[in-house]
């Protein structure tokens, strides 16, 4: 009787020994990776993206156990004004590539991950880009939860320089008007065939980060965030949501680069 108590209390012991307590997490940072087209051949410029190494992107993020969020929600960690534990991203892609909706979507929900989508809104129907119908599709796919998984975002009207073009105005009221055309044009335009408000908006090649007026035109048309193309990870809160860092994924792009950004790899 004796030995079958000590060997019980031996296995109660090892049973809860620390070496099976999870990790504890320490607080992390938040990454907002920048995609464009996913390409299901061989890339063939450098803003191209293999279906197979965006694929392996998104595996890479489960087996770190990264969590993906949208940018609501990146608003509400902000406004608590601390680090949350663990490691977060939110996944985004600019101009409007048909193969969204036929590799990315796809991809996206077979690792239950949501992204962003940023609209070149002139370009929408044409050539290799996505229809209207795509757009109202994916915009409104729901989760059980209730969730809309895919977002949609302006990448203005046309793509034009929005801080190169300011020497083409002569006027402070011209070049606002110019800004106000790019900024409100392509919001009601996408807001025809998506759920809900349109108030996440991408710069055209990165132009104008930080800019005053640009920001200033964003919050009077009724934006709410700005992504930028300067290369960072959100570290602190609260972030300035009218100046979000990312990090661009091209053909390039080695997959460490997220971990290093995201403190895993060093």
């Amino acid at each position: 009787m004796v030995l079958l108590l000590t060997a019980f209390f031996l296995l109660l012991a090892t049973a809860c020994s620390k070496d099976d307590d999870p990790e504890p997490q320490n607080p992390g940072k938040i990454v907002v990776l920048m995609y464009h087209r996913i390409v299901s051949s061989e890339p063939a410029d450098l803003y191209e993206r293999s279906a197979k190494d965006f694929e392996s992107d998104l595996k890479y993020l489960k087996d770190n156990n990264v969590k993906i969020l949208s940018f609501k929600e990146l608003d509400e960690i902000s406004k608590g004004g601390e680090m949350p534990l663990g490691n977060f991203a939110i996944i985004t892609f600019d101009d409007g590539s048909s193969t969204w909706y036929t590799i990315v979507k796809p991809l996206l929900l077979k690792y239950k991950m949501k992204a962003t989508f940023f609209l070149w809104a002139y370009i929408i129907g044409h050539d290799s880009f996505l229809t209207w119908e795509e757009v109202k599709d994916m915009s409104h796919y729901t989760l059980l939860n209730g969730e809309h998984p895919f977002v949609f975002g302006s990448h203005s009207y046309s793509h034009s320089y929005l801080f190169r073009n300011r020497a083409n105005y002569a006027t402070d009221a011209e070049y606002n008007s110019f800004l106000d055309y790019e900024m409100r044009v392509s919001k009601e335009l996408i807001e025809q065939y998506v759920p809900g408000e349109v108030d996440i908006f991408s710069l055209p090649y990165g132009d104008g980060a930080g800019n005053t007026e640009i920001i200033a035109a964003a919050k009077r048309n009724g934006y709410h965030f700005i992504r930028t193309s300067v290369w960072a990870a959100i570290e602190n809160l609260p972030a300035d949501l009218f100046q979000i860092p990312s990090l661009p994924i091209l053909d390039s792009t080695p997959q460490s680069l997220i971990g290093e950004y995201l403190g895993i790899e060093k």
